[in-house]
């Protein structure tokens, strides 16, 4: 088994290049915990070891985000029984799929490092909201990797209702292929075999007991995740991932399994929303006012779209919806920067007058004056 059907490619080998005169070897983190990582490493088969983070990759890294999680390359210096294996190095991401953390941190939680395909799993029923996929879509598009949608558990729902809900989220963006699925009976499950050919990596997102878990098993092949039945009320399964994880696939390619999401917030800029919108965008620059805020303004042409049901209200309230946030993102992470600043300035004053004063001390016990 080789690392290429890791993911490895010519410029990571290239990127690789300085740490192996080191004697460091390269893994994929697949796990990580509060403590540690689990990493694979190649040789006659896939290795999988327990790595550690050193303290200069921590604290050179500006945020969460730049340390390594589930689907990185990393260089790590192996240990033996008595120390750790320990990661050195991350070496350069070619995509990364995040939304902002949970709360009021204006950082970014990273969901899959390296992934070359999200799929989210909706269904036609409870789970089906096309404002919360249009958050995914300008998040994947962001990441840099393609987008896949399944419909899934369409045992539980008419054809016409699966077939409708399919059309509608297609048309939010062109660039997604939307498949329906029943992940429960494998239907439609050949469709993904052939996204995952050796080297590629998935990563499925979605709200809690939409399927992920099912979807896993029956692409893996077992019980990779235990599921459990279905709450008729709510139509959700009684179990759900509760850790990140990446799952190799016997037929070939890789899997990052994801606990269910409970919110998508966004962590995007500007230029992403506004190709997010591109056709809101186009009614946009018909408006009177180049500084139109699209709300109350006068000679507003979105808002005459939809008065004339030329635009869906509702995915006029999304981009209206979507922009204040990232203009709150945007505040928040001022903030956060300013802050850092004067911490630095202030740490910076404090190790200035340490040193004069280790001076000082010097001159006294030379008795210089």
């Amino acid at each position: 088994m080789t690392l290429e059907q890791l993911g490895w490619n010519p410029e990571l080998e290239a990127a690789f290049e300085p740490f192996q005169v080191k004697g460091w070897v390269p893994a994929r983190l697949i796990r990580e915990t509060t403590i540690n990582y689990g990493a694979l490493i190649a040789g006659d088969e896939f290795q999988e070891i327990e790595v550690v983070l050193c303290g200069r990759v921590w604290h050179e890294a500006k945020s969460d985000a730049d340390l390594p999680a589930v689907g990185d390359w990393v260089a790590v210096e192996l240990g033996d029984e008595n120390t750790d294996s320990v990661i050195r190095e991350r070496l350069p991401r070619r995509s990364c799929f995040a939304r902002k953390m949970p709360g009021n941190a204006a950082q970014a939680q990273v969901i899959g490092a390296n992934v070359d395909i999200v799929a989210v799993v909706t269904d036609a029923g409870p789970d089906y909201n096309l404002r919360r996929m249009e958050r995914y879509f300008a998040l994947i598009e962001r990441s840099g990797a393609k987008a896949v949608v399944l419909v899934n558990k369409a045992d539980l729902f008419v054809a016409e209702q699966n077939e409708e809900a399919a059309r509608q989220i297609a048309g939010l963006w062109d660039k997604a292929e939307v498949h329906v699925t029943s992940a429960l009976n494998g239907e439609g499950l050949k469709v993904l075999q052939v996204y995952l050919q050796p080297g590629v990596t998935m990563c499925i997102v979605g709200s809690s007991g939409v399927g992920k878990s099912t979807l896993v098993n029956q692409l893996y092949g077992e019980e990779w995740q235990w599921t459990g039945e279905v709450n008729e009320a709510t139509g959700k399964g009684r179990h759900t991932t509760t850790s990140r994880e990446l799952v190799l696939l016997k037929g070939g390619g890789m899997l990052i399994d994801n606990p269910g999401m409970r919110e998508i917030q966004m962590w995007t800029d500007e230029t992403t929303l506004r190709e997010s919108f591109a056709d809101i965008e186009a009614i946009a620059a018909r408006c009177k006012f180049a500084d139109c805020s699209h709300r109350r303004d006068a000679g507003c042409a979105i808002r005459d779209a939809v008065e004339q049901n030329q635009l869906d209200e509702n995915r006029y309230e999304s981009f209206l919806s979507l922009e204040d946030e990232i203009a709150k993102l945007q505040r928040r992470a001022k903030k956060r920067q300013m802050a850092v600043e004067r911490w630095a300035k202030r740490s910076h004053r404090v190790k200035a007058r340490n040193l004069d004063d280790r001076i000082q001390l010097e001159k006294d016990e030379r008795g210089e004056i």
